[in-house]
């Protein structure tokens, strides 16, 4: 995981994410991953902005996110997600998978998602942007069955981990 604050370089894109992202890892594209045209499953995505969503949550927290299965009774729900497809990714590709807070509301927060992967066909040392994306999150307590306001200690951390103000 790099959490030193980056944007891989990219051919350009309209479609792409400005700025810098603060957390990065790197996804290997598994077999299971991809479909019967030979690339990544479009529904594959949302798996891995999960998996670097989980990554970030617990890297600006500073403890895993809390599971409701093993006793976890607040935790966060997926309430939106979306997807936007710009080229194909195949499997023994490894995806660098940016992440980063863009919003955090009172009881809701936006994510933003940017896979690339080196455009190896061009020989260029610029990325290929592959996908973006944006989830949004509800911080939800499972005892009540119901959204979770965030608190203000919660919303520092996640301010501290990105460098700047996340509330309106």
């Amino acid at each position: 995981m790099t959490t030193d604050r980056a944007h891989i370089d990219a051919v350009e894109d309209p479609r792409d994410l400005p700025g810098d992202f603060r957390h990065r890892i790197k996804v290997p594209v598994r077999l299971a991953d991809t479909d019967a045209f030979a690339h990544v499953n479009n529904a594959t995505y949302l798996t891995y902005f999960e998996i670097g969503r989980l990554e970030y949550l617990a890297a600006a927290a500073g403890a895993p996110v809390p599971i409701p299965t093993l006793g976890g009774r607040r935790s966060y729900i997926l309430a939106e997600a979306r997807v936007t497809f710009r080229s194909q990714a195949a499997f023994g590709d490894t995806l660098p998978l940016e992440t980063r807070v863009s919003r955090v509301g009172r009881t809701s927060l936006t994510m933003e998602h940017r896979i690339t992967t080196p455009d190896a066909a061009s020989g260029s040392a610029r990325a290929r942007l592959v996908a973006v994306g944006e989830t949004i999150l509800v911080r939800y307590d499972y005892d009540v069955q119901g959204p979770l306001p965030f608190e203000d200690d919660l919303v520092s951390l996640f301010e501290r981990f990105e460098g700047r103000r996340l509330r309106a």
